[in-house]
């Protein structure tokens, strides 16, 4: 625990100490596990927090973060606005690959593979890391998994639900590379929904050059970072495999020009807040949880950002100084949002650090400085001089 990074973060913050009492603190950066056990879900039982204090998590933040929900908030909230005749906002949700839940939904998965083929990659839809993962072309791999998992339940064994997704088989890729997206946001509220989004991220690698001739192959197709570190042609010392948002976008400029490459860029912030936006009216509200969220996501070759998944504990472990040095960044810019200082009487500035106010009291705003992108995620990010502005002005 006393090396984790977040840990670091919390105690090299000046005047702040850490307490063993567990009824005297101010913020707690918990695991998801204590608070779904001790924070009160739909307002029954569980642990009362004090008007001052707050915890990193919304109660039922699985409603986003886990691969079935997250699917079904998304389809549902599109389904309304069609219904409602609201077509263009419901085509702003298009965004996600075609997601089934199995084996619940496994009869539905076989009719569009019938009618569309392709290939499919199946997830547990509470597992990390590339775990459980695999990818499937025929209809008979689909018959053979859902009947193993009948046999299972009707032997009670214990088994994981899954998710089968529309696989992007023509992902955007540099130097024949695939990769995906990490990048963050932070919700401080959901009603009215407040976000703010980090100007840095990376790109995740793929060692292996990517191909669609052999499916089974995980480090052609996996980009999580645990994956790739164990293919046999990773070499750390030659590279990460992870490119800083802001090199990826640079790149991009260069291929495709300027204005491609912010309406990708636009694309991908929109996504994040509609995803949001799809379970704010699920999310329970409390005002003492603010919530960080890593997302996963995809470019295709036609430069169309596509959400994967979202993460409620983004990794924190670092391989790298350049890593660490992000995610310390990170990390702090999220503690001085939060604000468990009054320094901002809970209503901080529209910039902290690498944070930019995204959205505030549910409505879009555009970046708080001069400039003709629609987006600052990718750009320069000078937290520390920012930083050192802010607190000449709140000292």
């Amino acid at each position: 625990m006393h090396h984790t990074l977040p840990f670091v973060a919390l105690k090299t913050r000046p005047g702040w100490r850490e307490t063993q009492d567990e009824g005297d603190w101010d913020i707690f950066y918990a695991c998801t596990g204590w608070i779904h056990e001790n924070l009160p879900y739909a307002g029954v039982g569980g642990f009362r927090l004090l008007d001052h204090q707050k915890v990193n998590h919304f109660p039922n933040h699985i409603e986003l973060t886990r691969k079935d929900l997250m699917a079904k908030n998304l389809k549902r909230t599109k389904r309304a606005l069609e219904k409602e005749g609201r077509l263009e906002e419901a085509a702003e949700f298009e965004f996600f690959p075609t997601t089934f839940t199995l084996p619940s939904e496994g009869a539905m998965l076989l009719r569009a593979f019938q009618v569309t083929g392709g290939v499919w990659i199946m997830k547990p839809i509470g597992r990390a890391q590339g775990k459980g993962i695999f990818l499937v072309n025929r209809a008979s791999q689909i018959e053979s998994w859902l009947k193993e998992r009948g046999k299972e339940k009707a032997e009670n064994c214990c088994y994981e639900n899954y998710v089968a997704q529309r696989y992007i088989d023509k992902p955007y890729t540099v130097a024949g590379r695939k990769f995906d997206l990490r990048l963050y946001c932070l919700v401080l509220s959901y009603n009215p929904l407040k976000v703010y989004l980090y100007r840095e991220g990376f790109a995740r690698f793929t060692a292996a050059r990517y191909s669609n001739d052999d499916i089974s192959n995980n480090f052609i197709h996996l980009t999580n970072h645990a994956i790739q570190k164990k293919d046999g042609d990773y070499d750390p010392t030659t590279t990460d495999l992870k490119w800083p948002v802001g090199q990826l976008k640079r790149y991009m400029t260069t291929m495709h020009g300027a204005a491609a490459v912010d309406r990708c860029f636009h694309g991908i912030q929109s996504l994040m807040v509609n995803s949001l936006r799809a379970v704010q009216n699920v999310m329970i509200n409390d005002k003492h949880c603010f919530e960080m969220y890593g997302y996963d996501i995809m470019l295709d070759n036609d430069l169309k950002p596509w959400l994967i998944e979202v993460n409620a504990s983004p990794s924190m472990t670092a391989d790298t100084e350049t890593d660490r040095a992000l995610k310390l960044g990170l990390l702090d810019d999220l503690l001085t949002v939060t604000d468990a200082e009054g320094k901002y009487n809970g209503n901080p500035p529209r910039r902290v650090g690498g944070f930019d106010l995204i959205v505030d009291n549910g409505a879009v705003i555009p970046p708080d400085e001069p400039t003709s992108m629609p987006t600052m995620l990718g750009c320069a990010n000078n937290r520390q001089q920012q930083l050192k502005k802010l607190n000449s002005k709140n000292p």
